[in-house]
Formats: structure tokens, C-alpha cells, sequence
């Protein structure tokens, strides 16, 4: 994480973080307080509404951030922005909400960046397995010039991108056996997301990858459609999973970001002071929402256990089993991603190992 963007983290978490140490095992996700609001009001013309939709449910480290963005939003522009959250995939999943977004009907959504592969093919490197071994790692690439740079990229047909958060690091569940090499995949229904990637990386462990919308997966795991999910430990508890899904291994397989979307519709007629709002209260709200995911991780894995869950933790070796076997999809996927975004980001990530 570079200097600037520790700074204005620190500020802007610094009086939430009481609370969110104070956290016992019984309330895991209750959380903390919304950090108080910063900067001066914006003063500008015409009254705004934004409906702000999300495919995770109310529980989640995501929605908290919203709130803090609503918070943030309608405090400095004195009420005269509006906005009204929308959890748990009512308007529709990500790819929906992001239509509607392109379309006019929707204001602002926070998908996460894998089901756009189909429209910028450069994310697709965010679906690379073990790409980040550590978050911070990600923070440094994702506030840096490569995540700047791919913010502008995806500020086209018809998406303004203004800032970034964290889905997270996706762990393995499923209702048949523990897992802890890649055989133990073999046969295996997994849900991914409609994601090519995704899938090659299940079909190369040996896995049955089977697509399906967030919004099914509940039901299609309850009723045995699919015997198992990968989704980062917040998602998993606040989901419910765990009641339908026995075993988990903290894989650690994939890092993915949300990324925080504007209709271009709606951004056109933003006057320019409350566009710079926006952005800047996206960026408070992802590094606020970050530090919750994480504050939370552990103590969800905990209460998870604590549930009846059995959860495998892999050893390096164990891990260095799995990089081994999917080595190939970095092969197969260099030239569609581009090369020289993988390599800008290994070099990065390698620099802040030291």
C-alpha cells in the first residue's frame, strides 16, 4: 500500500477500529460504528437519487460499506443526493445489474470483477489462482497506476468505474468429504461463477465445474444440484452456507476485487463537484469496507468452526501441490488477459514481498 493511500486508510478507519477489535465469538458480524464523515459539504445544483444495487446480502462487509458510502454521500451534498441500497441481488445479479446500469435504469452497482470478464478481458487476471499471496499485495497493485489504469479502461460502454473493494480470498466448501489435494476434487459438482476461467481452473483440479448465478446457489447446494462453492469466509456465513455445506479448506485460491460502478447516463448529468463526490466517497468506501472484510475474516472462520464445520487448513506444501497442477491455466490464458499485465503485476507483487 503506498504512503498516500496508508494516510488517508488510516483516517478513515482510525475511530471504527476500537470496535471492530472489541468483537467477541458470539457476534462476528456485528459491525463496528461507521467512521465519521470527513471533508467539507458540496455545494452544487439539482437533486439526485441513487439506487445502489449488490449481489451479497445485509450481513456482509460489502453492504457495511455502502452504508458508510451513503453516509459519506448524502452528508456532504446536504441531502441533495440521495442514496437507497439495494442488498442481496433484489434488482437482479451482477451482470444484470450491470445491464441496467448501461441501460439507464439502475444508478450505481459493486459487482464483483469476474462476471465482466466477457466485457473487459483483462480482468481475467484477477481469476489467475495464487496471484496474491498476501492483501496487501493486492491494495499495492489495485491503488497503484495498473489499478488506476484499469479503472479508466473500464470506464466505457456505458460504466463510469470510480473505485475498488474486496470481495476477498475464496475458500472451497462442499457437503461430501474434506479436501486437501487435488484428488479429493475428482467428480466433484462445484458452482462457479460464469466465469471461463474459473472453470478451467475447476476442470484442470479434476473438479465438475457447473456455472450458476449467485442468486440460485443457496437452493441449488440445499436441494444437492451442486456438491460444492468457493467463496471468500464472509460471503460463506453470511450466506448461510454452512448449514448446507459440512466440509471447507482455506485455499486461499483466488483473489478477487469488487469494483464500484456508475450509469454513464447518471454520471452525465452529475454536475462536475458531485462526480468528484462520488469518487471520493467510492474511495473511502472501499478501503473502509476492505478493513472490515479483514477484521472479520478470522473470527468468521472461528464462529464457522464453532458451527460444526470442518474446516482443512492447507499447509505450504499442500498449497504448492495445487499451484503445481494448475500452472497450465497461466499458460492457457496468457495470451487473452495479456501478457504484459501478468508480468506488471508479478513484478509488482514480487516488490512488495521485499
Amino acid at each position: 500500500m503506498t504512503t498516500t493511500t496508508t494516510t488517508r486508510f488510516v483516517s478513515v478507519v482510525g475511530g471504527a477500529v476500537l470496535g471492530l477489535t472489541a468483537f467477541s465469538a458470539s457476534a462476528a458480524t456485528e459491525m463496528p460504528p461507521l467512521p465519521e464523515v470527513k471533508g467539507e459539504k458540496v455545494e452544487a445544483d439539482g437533486n439526485f437519487k441513487i439506487k445502489f444495487s449488490i449481489g451479497t446480502t445485509e450481513s456482509g462487509a460489502q453492504y457495511r460499506g455502502l452504508e458508510y458510502f451513503e453516509k459519506i454521500v448524502e452528508q456532504r451534498s446536504d441531502g441533495n443526493i440521495q442514496v437507497e441500497l439495494f442488498p442481496g441481488a433484489q434488482l437482479g445479479d451482477d451482470r444484470q445489474a450491470t445491464s441496467a446500469l448501461q441501460s439507464g435504469t439502475l444508478e450505481m452497482t459493486m459487482p464483483s470483477t469476474s462476471p465482466l470478464v466477457n466485457m473487459f478481458p483483462e480482468f481475467a487476471v484477477f481469476d489467475l489462482p495464487f496471484l496474491f499471496p498476501q492483501p496487501e499485495m493486492a491494495d499495492a497493485v489495485l491503488d497503484g497506476e495498473i489499478g488506476q489504469q484499469m479503472l479508466e479502461d473500464a470506464s466505457s460502454q456505458g460504466l463510469v468505474a470510480i473505485g475498488w473493494g474486496e470481495n476477498g480470498y475464496r475458500q472451497l466448501t462442499n457437503s461430501q468429504h474434506p479436501v486437501e489435494e487435488p484428488a479429493d476434487l475428482d467428480g466433484l459438482k462445484i458452482r462457479t461463477m460464469e466465469n471461463d476461467l474459473h472453470l478451467d481452473i475447476w476442470r484442470t483440479l479434476g473438479a465438475n465445474p457447473t456455472p450458476m448465478s449467485f442468486a440460485e446457489l443457496f437452493t441449488a447446494l440445499e436441494q444437492g444440484v451442486v456438491d460444492g462453492q468457493e467463496n471468500p469466509w464472509i460471503t460463506i456465513e453470511s450466506s448461510k452456507f454452512n448449514e448446507v455445506q459440512d466440509y471447507a479448506t482455506e485455499t486461499n485460491h483466488v483473489y478477487t476485487p469488487f469494483i464500484t460502478l456508475v450509469s454513464a447516463r447518471f454520471w452525465d448529468r452529475l454536475p462536475e463537484d458531485y462526480q468528484q463526490l462520488l469518487r471520493d466517497a467510492a474511495t473511502e468506501m472501499g478501503d473502509y469496507q476492505r478493513h472490515v472484510s479483514r477484521t472479520l475474516n478470522d473470527q468468521i472462520k472461528q464462529d464457522l468452526k464453532d458451527s460444526g464445520m470442518q474446516i482443512t487448513e492447507l499447509t505450504p506444501e499442500q498449497v504448492k501441490v495445487f499451484q503445481d497442477k494448475l500452472e497450465p491455466v497461466y499458460e492457457d490464458w496468457r495470451d487473452q488477459i495479456g501478457g504484459e499485465l501478468i508480468d506488471d503485476i508479478r513484478a509488482q507483487v514480487e516488490q512488495a514481498q521485499e
